[in-house]
């Protein structure tokens, strides 16, 4: 048990006998107890396996490796449209993670047994396009261009995502001016 966890917990207004009982199940495993990214996050030699995720609607379990799990009973949701790997169960009630006890052991199991094979998953990133309003700053401020170049991957994906997800070019151009702060400063999306 981590007591960084803990605290979590003794923090947590929203799920949190359901938390605990989800922690109750993690800890009879071979898992290694950490909080990361604020979460309570679950490893097995130092790979991360699985992280509690506590939303609004409901409270998810995430398999980073969800992919591969073969999942026979259908029960695990996909993370979203911009992310391929990660699967979850999602629980709304302390009675459904109890009835549910064995078939979550049985998931980190083989989530565990995923990882000790050295299966890599194979992630297919769809190319992400500049829109035309980005690259029309990109012109004026040539030091936004090169800002944004050296941002991580994962934080040019996040900005790319965000601006283009907006329908309208007016949308877009106001996201693009609203941010062009924080990626001047090599600042992600959700960076704080």
């Amino acid at each position: 048990m981590d007591s960084k966890v803990d605290k979590f917990l003794k923090k947590s207004k929203k799920w949190q006998e359901e938390t605990k009982a989800l922690r109750g199940i993690l800890l009879q495993t071979k898992l290694e107890e950490d909080l990361k990214w604020n979460l309570p996050c679950y490893t097995h030699e130092d790979s991360n396996i699985v992280i509690i995720q506590p939303f609004k609607n409901y409270l998810g379990l995430m398999f980073f490796k969800g992919a591969l799990l073969k999942d026979p009973k259908n029960i695990l949701v996909d993370n979203g449209p911009n992310s391929s790997s990660p699967k979850r169960f999602e629980f709304r009630s302390l009675e459904e993670i109890k009835r549910l006890k064995t078939t979550i052991k049985s998931y980190i199991k083989e989530a565990i047994a995923i990882e000790n094979s050295g299966v890599k998953l194979e992630v297919k990133k769809k190319p992400q396009t500049v829109p035309d309003e980005l690259k029309k700053a990109f012109a004026k401020k040539p030091a936004l261009k090169k800002a944004f170049a050296s941002l991580t991957p994962g934080r040019q994906r996040a900005y790319l995502m965000h601006f283009s997800s907006a329908k309208q070019a007016s949308t877009r151009e106001a996201r693009i001016e609203k941010y062009i702060p924080k990626i001047m400063k090599g600042i992600g999306l959700n960076d704080r």
